[in-house]
């Protein structure tokens, strides 16, 4: 039998983040730290990443969800990387208007064990210009 807590430790520790396990599904909330405004004022709360895996089923794979925030140069390495990758690129749009710089948002999902969909995304990071951490 799995140990949910410790597979959601190791999802976590991949991300370089903090899991909590709850309500049947893993959550890692990651935070990259940049200079950013909305409508002219300082916002520290924009640049995220919300990373789950739930409804895991007993061959091992579940359900991987990832909202990731991204500068708008970021984008096409990005998505090409997660897509090469075979990760399904479901949307693609912003939060806010008047941010600068411009951040978009990026939804993932995959059927698939979520440490490998850990390993994956944790690789498409790489290609960002400042790293996500857990603060």
């Amino acid at each position: 039998m799995v140990d949910n807590d410790q597979l959601c430790k190791q999802f976590a520790q991949i991300l370089n983040g903090q899991g909590k396990w709850e309500k049947g599904g893993c959550t890692v909330s990651l935070h990259r730290t940049m200079n950013t405004t909305v409508l002219g004022k300082k916002s520290t709360r924009l640049m995220t990443a919300n990373v789950s895996f739930e409804s895991l089923d007993q061959t091992g794979r579940a359900l991987n969800l990832a909202e990731v925030a991204v500068l708008q140069e970021e984008v096409p390495v990005f998505i090409r990387t997660l897509s090469q990758y075979g990760l399904i690129v479901s949307a693609l749009h912003n939060h806010w208007l008047f941010t600068n710089p411009l951040i978009m948002y990026v939804h993932i999902q995959s059927v698939e064990p979520p440490l490998d969909f850990a390993r994956k995304l944790a690789y498409a990071f790489q290609f960002l210009s400042i790293p996500f951490s857990d603060h």
